[in-house]
């Protein structure tokens, strides 16, 4: 760690195991647990990854390690959390959006009177790999007339090439491998 003030990006970094072969041959994946059980670390990671965003109406969250991160950045912001969930786990009316996988299709839903038009929002997540996800609440946002200022995720993988099917998108990435 910085010996003064708060832990730098390379902290952090230090901070997230990579475990070969998880959860299947020939998978790096990176373990965010060790940041997380760091107070020090996961308050620095939260605070860098709101730093460039204000005047946010909603912090719109991605099922499931976003909300780690969604729900104090809303909380500094002063922002509505907005959940975006695995279909059928929202009750009431929501909108629903599907992405590709690999080998087939997910969706993921909001409510559909969780963000009025006009309002500004970012989204959040842990990661950025593909960008599939991500790219699925975009169009929720997109689909519910909001201002998208941003999204901000802790790690983007950019051997996967997220980032592309985003375009256009100002992409807030904390660590980059």
């Amino acid at each position: 760690m910085s010996q003064d003030g708060p832990p730098t990006i390379e902290d952090l970094t230090a901070k997230i195991r990579s475990i070969p072969d998880f959860p299947k041959s020939g998978i790096l994946f990176r373990d965010i647990t060790p940041l997380l059980s760091d107070g020090h670390s996961f308050k620095a990671a939260v605070d860098a990854m709101t730093a460039p965003f204000e005047r946010i109406d909603h912090v719109v969250s991605i099922e499931s390690r976003g909300f780690i991160f969604g729900a104090p950045m809303a909380y500094t912001l002063g922002a509505g959390l907005v959940p975006v969930r695995k279909v059928g786990r929202l009750p009431g009316n929501t909108l629903q959006e599907e992405y590709e996988l690999e080998y087939g299709v997910n969706t993921v839903e909001i409510h559909s009177d969780a963000i009025k038009s006009g309002q500004r929002v970012i989204i959040v997540d842990d990661l950025l790999a593909t960008g599939g996800t991500i790219r699925a609440a975009v169009n929720l946002v997109d689909r519910l007339d909001a201002e998208l200022v941003g999204i901000s995720v802790l790690v983007e993988l950019s051997d996967l090439n997220g980032r592309d099917r985003l375009a256009g998108q100002h992409i807030h990435s904390l660590i980059v491998y």
